[in-house]
């Protein structure tokens, strides 16, 4: 696994990492969870940024400004809905990460921190979710020297201790 790559606890809203990414809705207007927090922690213009970018398509990603977040920018990407793994809801969370890190290597981001994306309200199992997050991270950085640090960002014990398990895996 590259030495890139860490793996915390914490609040994502606090990272000091050039751009936090965003488990966001097809609406980009804001949410539960993730998406509600970095709303709330960048305030009212974030909000009005993402009413300009006519939403996201599940899997792709779009960038605004961070507001009064530490991170410059925000890369909201929205994940699949957990349906059992019969909609491609695998490629589609790949693809979250995949057009995410694009996205950040498009705008000279050098420092990223992802949220485990879906496993919350959207259901998809941490176990699978953390496993397609790694090798998606990994896979890019193979071949991308932009990215000097990229942080996965976990909520909860349980979830730091899954992604921990799928590193050592690898």
């Amino acid at each position: 696994m590259d030495k890139r790559i860490s793996i915390i606890i914490g609040d994502i809203t606090k990272q000091n990492t050039e751009a936090i990414v965003n488990a966001a809705n097809t609406s980009l207007l804001g949410g539960g969870g993730v998406d509600g927090a970095i709303h709330k922690a960048a305030g009212k213009e974030l909000l009005e940024e993402c009413k300009t970018l006519n939403g996201c398509p599940t899997g792709e990603a779009k960038i605004t400004k961070g507001y009064n977040l530490k991170a410059k920018y925000v890369i909201h990407t929205v994940g699949p809905v957990w349906n059992g793994g019969k909609y491609n809801e695998e490629e589609k969370l790949a693809n979250c990460y995949r057009n995410s890190l694009l996205l950040a290597v498009k705008n000279k981001i050098t420092s990223l921190s992802f949220p485990s994306i879906s496993t919350g309200v959207y259901r998809f199992p941490i176990e699978k979710a953390s496993g397609i997050a790694l090798n998606e991270i990994n896979s890019f950085l193979k071949n991308d020297k932009t990215l000097k640090s990229v942080v996965i960002v976990c909520f909860d014990k349980n979830t730091y201790d899954t992604y921990i398990s799928a590193l050592n895996e690898k």
